[in-house]
């Protein structure tokens, strides 16, 4: 009896790993398949720079490796494609800080303090010296990330030619769906947000729901919120800011080979993006200006009262949207890298 049922057991875990080395060997010959998501639109820069990208990576991982983008939020906003990540639907994704802080809310202090950056450079300084912080941060969370970039700064489009601060307050302004704190933040300071999807921004200004749209130039170029919103106020409110991250299990599941190819080809991608920022909004803003966009440029006087509304929310940002340490590792960073240049 008990030869009987050694013999049945033992014939099981043989079948059992007989039938995973058959599953292994047959995930070899199919190859893996890479699935990324982005709210990119199709043909974009970001989308191009990913596909660049993917075929490197997969002249190395092998013939039968696949490299699939999903563009222009297919996958759901970027809060959903995180958890698609986490439940092994996606193997990586392209968000901005929105989509970063699902994961690990420190990296918010890049993008979601207003007015506190004024120039790239200013950008870069913080969060290369933040980075190996936020990169370890996110790896604990199951993420590692591939490379960082840029979408441009927020400019403010609307259908009226509106320009102080108070003159916003009566508008109805889009705000990002997922992004709870800053629609608080937004409304503690008696502006009035819409939280929509960015699939929602164009029927939603041309049916009335919202007349105002806080949005890098080249969004509003290729969403076209400027046919309808047609004026412009320059007034780099905070950089867009954001990574491509891969889930950890994707990333272990790579070959050496893949892995290596992939790092390379990611470096290079970030240098694409970062080499364009300085004149893509310029340019963007200026084709614009060709098909009707007016650009109002704020006086000394009106930019003294934003950077006065920027400063009076951010006590409301620090520990609430932005952790209160890294908040105050910015202005020290700020500070320091300011006075290095005088």
């Amino acid at each position: 009896m008990n030869i009987g049922r050694n013999a049945l057991t033992l014939a099981r875990a043989i079948a059992a790993v007989l039938g995973l080395a058959a599953g292994v060997a047959e995930t070899a010959a199919q190859g893996l398949t890479m699935k990324v998501a982005t709210v990119a639109p199709r043909g974009s820069i970001y989308h191009r720079v990913l596909q660049v990208m993917g075929e490197k990576w997969r002249a190395a991982e092998g013939a039968n490796a696949r490299f699939i983008v999903y563009t222009d939020s297919a996958q759901g906003p970027e809060a959903e494609t995180v958890r698609r990540m986490r439940v092994g639907q996606l193997s990586a994704s392209m968000v901005s800080i929105v989509g970063l802080s699902e994961i690990d809310e420190s990296v918010s202090a890049l993008q979601k303090i207003p007015l506190m950056f004024r120039t790239w450079e200013e950008v870069d300084y913080v969060r290369e010296k933040l980075r190996p912080e936020l990169e370890r941060r996110l790896r604990a969370k199951g993420f590692v990330v591939l490379f960082w970039g840029e979408g441009g700064w927020v400019q403010f489009f609307s259908k009226a030619p509106l320009i102080t601060p108070d003159q916003y307050r009566a508008s109805r302004i889009f705000a990002w769906a997922g992004d709870n704190p800053q629609v608080e933040l937004m409304k503690s300071l008696g502006y009035r947000p819409v939280v929509l999807e960015l699939t929602d921004i164009l029927p939603s200004l041309q049916t009335g729901m919202i007349d105002t749209v806080p949005a890098a130039p080249l969004w509003a170029l290729v969403g076209q919120f400027d046919r309808t919103a047609p004026h412009m106020l320059r007034i780099n409110w905070v950089p867009i800011v954001g990574a491509v991250v891969m889930s950890a299990k994707t990333w272990d599941a790579l070959s050496p080979a893949g892995r290596d190819a992939l790092t390379k080809a990611a470096a290079e991608a970030g240098e694409t993006l970062r080499a364009h920022r300085n004149t893509r909004d310029e340019e963007i803003i200026k084709a614009m200006e060709q098909r009707g966009l007016k650009v109002n440029t704020p006086s000394p006087e009106v930019e003294r009262a934003w950077r006065e509304l920027a400063r009076a929310a951010w006590p409301r940002v620090r520990g609430t949207m932005v952790p209160a340490e890294t908040f105050d590792r910015v202005e020290q960073l700020l500070a320091e890298y300011r006075e290095g240049k005088k």
